[in-house]
């Protein structure tokens, strides 16, 4: 008996102390929301980050593998430019369609498991897209990869947002959109040397195991999400929720900045290939792709946004973006090849840093529903890519580069007239609010 006794006694102190710990555990909760959350220095912030790098990679490198390739495309398959630049916009247009959806699936099934299969899909479609026989199967197969490759840009800036305490947000996007130039710059340097000595297939064939890689790491890698609550998300109420966020001014305004700097980014980098390879430069296919070792400058000015928006705003910070990349467009003009490559390094600073800016205010704006705000605003974002890729084609075969910088100038312009109309409006609401407190 006695030592029955000693039992019992023991499993109701645990049981007593497992209560109390459960208490001061949802006490501490209830006094910080966002106890437990990752944070810099935090266990698990940096495999989260590595993680998320690894998908940034992968994402980028896939969604404009043939991006590089296009001059390299079109001798060999006997297509034009703006024809040959669908290979791009099939699979940003694929993206965008199904980055909604998928954001809904992310909500029932959880952003790692969404993200996981995402890569997974989308690194098998891959290895597949070397063998396509014609530009009309190519360009199907990459609309279906960019369907694919939705789920990551469905689910990241949702898992960071409820991972991630919302000081450390910024930078942890940074981060993420980090991994995205580090991809775009890998992919399209490595499809150039590549296809250099073997041919575009081959390099398509390159970029295909770099994405197989970076998904076994991201699976590896990612943590399990701790804040993540299921939710079933059916067509009715998707379609309320989509309303709501599209009924936010502020969302709105950032949707359309995404789009306007994907414009510019889509319609310069899905034609510069060309510019190089052609008169008066005339590189060859390895040097012409190496030009895009600038997108090192997107990783820096990137993970440097939120140090910008501390300092400047998140307006302020917006027009420097758009002053830097206004910038490198015109000077891209110029017929010497360093000021061309600086004129790149400017407007891949700047739309990088614009970009990790309005993104991530878009994850802190949106109080519900997060996976579908940013969706959305991915939805936008590559919209403008498949856009900016099409018309920069379009404008280049019609009036050479000078029309392709003037697109992106227009685009420039656009996107200040939106953060001026939202500084005006909220100097107007402040004033407002001090009139109220005088009276």
């Amino acid at each position: 008996m006695p030592p029955a006794d000693t039992r019992a006694s023991a499993t109701t102190r645990a049981d007593a102390s497992d209560q109390s710990s459960t208490t001061v555990d949802s006490a501490a909760t209830a006094a910080d929301p966002e106890a437990g959350k990752l944070r810099p220095g935090g266990p698990g912030y940096r495999r989260m980050s590595f993680a998320l790098f690894a998908s940034g990679i992968s994402t980028f490198a896939l969604l404009y593998s043939t991006q590089a390739l296009l001059p390299a495309i079109s001798d060999d398959l006997g297509v034009t430019p703006d024809q040959a630049s669908w290979t791009v916009s099939a699979a940003t247009f694929g993206l965008a369609l199904a980055v909604l959806p998928l954001s809904a699936c992310s909500e029932r099934f959880g952003r790692r498991t969404m993200m996981t299969v995402s890569l997974s899909v989308a690194a098998v479609i891959a290895m597949l897209v070397p063998f396509a026989p014609s530009i009309g199967a190519l360009i199907a197969l990459r609309g279906i990869q960019g369907v694919a490759l939705a789920g990551v840009p469905a689910s990241a800036m949702a898992f960071l947002a409820e991972e991630v305490r919302a000081k450390a947000l910024v930078a942890a996007v940074g981060l993420f959109v980090a991994g995205n130039s580090i991809g775009g710059m890998s992919g399209r340097i490595v499809t150039g040397w590549v296809a250099q000595a073997w041919g575009w297939r081959a390099a398509l064939a390159a970029v295909g195991a770099m994405a197989v890689l970076c998904a076994v790491v991201f699976r590896l890698m990612v943590p399990k999400a701790r804040h993540f609550v299921p939710k079933a998300v059916g067509p009715k109420a998707l379609g309320r929720t989509i309303l709501g966020h599209l009924s936010d001014p502020l969302l709105c305004r950032l949707y359309a900045i995404g789009a306007l700097f994907m414009t510019v980014f889509g319609a310069v980098y899905t034609v510069i290939g060309y510019r190089l390879v052609g008169a008066p430069f005339s590189l060859p296919q390895g040097i012409a792709g190496s030009v895009f070792l600038v997108y090192l400058v997107g990783t820096v000015s990137s993970a440097a946004a939120g140090r910008l928006v501390g300092r400047l705003g998140r307006r302020g910070a917006l027009y420097l973006a758009v002053g830097t990349t206004a910038t490198g467009l015109l000077l891209s003009l110029a017929g010497i090849l360093i000021l061309v490559v600086l004129g790149l390094v400017l407007i891949t600073a700047g739309f990088f840093a614009g970009h990790a800016v309005a993104s991530s205010a878009v994850s802190r704006t949106a109080k519900t529903a997060r996976a579908q705000a940013s969706a959305l605003y991915q939805s936008a974002y590559y919209i403008g890519s498949s856009v900016g890729g099409a018309l920069g084609a379009a404008a280049f075969h019609a009036g050479g580069w000078a029309a392709t910088v003037a697109l992106g100038l227009l685009a420039m312009v656009a996107a200040a007239s939106v953060t001026l109309y939202a500084t005006r409006k909220a100097v107007a609401e402040r004033r407002v609010l001090q009139m109220q407190k005088a009276a």
